[in-house]
């Protein structure tokens, strides 16, 4: 393996290097979110304006934590979590989305899915987020699928044991359309603003999370058959009910 690789993606991804794009091209603008083609239910999800927050006592409080009640998480706190993530607030179509966190371009090169462990009213299993539309669709649905994900996630039981894990998944054409090579830096930057948000959020609703980035990014990508190239995992964090210890 170069030990060299990491500085070779900064050096090829320094804005000097990023050439035409496919937007100057005319190439015709990904789509802003992946289609649905699944058979799986789809849940609207209740409205985020059920939950509110304290962002000063939130942020004074933020901490990665491991251990979790055995609690379910609402379907409205569900709700919040997820639009707090990526929330959709306007449309421009066909260019870009406005989220409730920033993104390179508005492009928001990013899809949620998530593992429901413990959530009221939902089967446990993978569900997708559809942030057009704030509903998730029922995505992969059986028993063995917590179990597999701790497995790709190194052997981490709190992938199994929070109420809901989220797995962000990077489209990279939706953001190298506008940015070539580059984008890819921007992908990794949107998922840590991503990431951040879920902490906060989660912690106004007395719940905590722990980001999770030791993970076997091909045993993650085959579980949500994704190819790895034109999808792929890019960052995981587990949310659950803060323990009495964590408090």
């Amino acid at each position: 393996m170069c030990s060299d690789i990491g500085y070779e993606f900064i050096e090829k991804t320094k804005y000097a290097n990023i050439g035409p794009s496919g937007q100057q091209q005319g190439v015709p603008a990904p789509s802003l979110e992946t289609p649905f083609e699944g058979d799986g239910q789809i849940y609207p999800l209740p409205s985020p304006d059920n939950v509110r927050a304290d962002i000063k006592k939130i942020i004074d409080a933020r901490a990665s934590v491991r251990s979790y009640q055995d609690k379910p998480l609402s379907q409205d706190q569900l709700s919040f979590l997820l639009w707090c993530t990526q929330g959709v607030k306007k449309v421009d179509a066909p260019y870009s989305t406005f989220r409730t966190v920033p993104s390179a371009g508005a492009r928001h090169a990013l899809e949620t899915y998530i593992l429901v462990n413990n959530v009221d009213g939902l089967k446990p299993g993978l569900y997708r987020y559809l942030a057009l539309e704030h509903k998730i669709a029922e995505y992969l649905i059986n028993d063995k699928i917590a179990n597999d994900l701790v497995l790709a996630c190194l052997g981490q039981r709190m992938v199994r044991s929070a109420s809901v894990t989220f797995i962000w998944v990077a489209i990279p054409d939706r953001m190298t359309w506008r940015y070539p090579q580059r984008g890819y830096r921007y992908m990794f930057l949107d998922a840590g603003h991503v990431c951040q948000n879920l902490y906060l959020s989660a912690e106004s609703i007395g719940y905590s999370v722990c980001a999770i980035a030791a993970y076997d990014d091909d045993a993650v990508n085959k579980l949500l058959g994704l190819d790895g190239k034109s999808q792929f995992a890019i960052y995981l964090a587990a949310a659950g009910k803060k323990s009495d210890a964590a408090k």
